[in-house]
């Protein structure tokens, strides 16, 4: 198998966007964690589901920056010409 550096550059760029993508694990489970957590919040305190809800979103906001970073790494490495 003879593989030049043009395929070898292009395979790896696949590596590490198949990788980039493993990013999306942590923000997940870090979403799913703090809805439920919100939701046995308000099942505790049901007048105070807007400050909850308010704050748990805006949790989520934040937690899911990290998986879009991933995503638009992986895009790049994917769509734009490594030479």
């Amino acid at each position: 198998m003879n593989v030049n550096g043009q395929e070898f550059i292009y395979a790896m760029s696949a590596v590490g966007a198949g990788l980039a993508m493993i990013a999306g694990i942590g923000p997940g489970v870090g979403q799913g964690y703090a809805a439920g957590q919100a939701a046995a919040a308000v099942g505790r305190n049901p007048g105070a589901k807007s400050d909850i809800t308010s704050t748990m979103l805006l949790g989520q906001a934040v937690a899911e920056t990290t998986g879009l970073y991933g995503f638009a790494v992986a895009i790049i490495l994917m769509f734009v010409k490594p030479f």
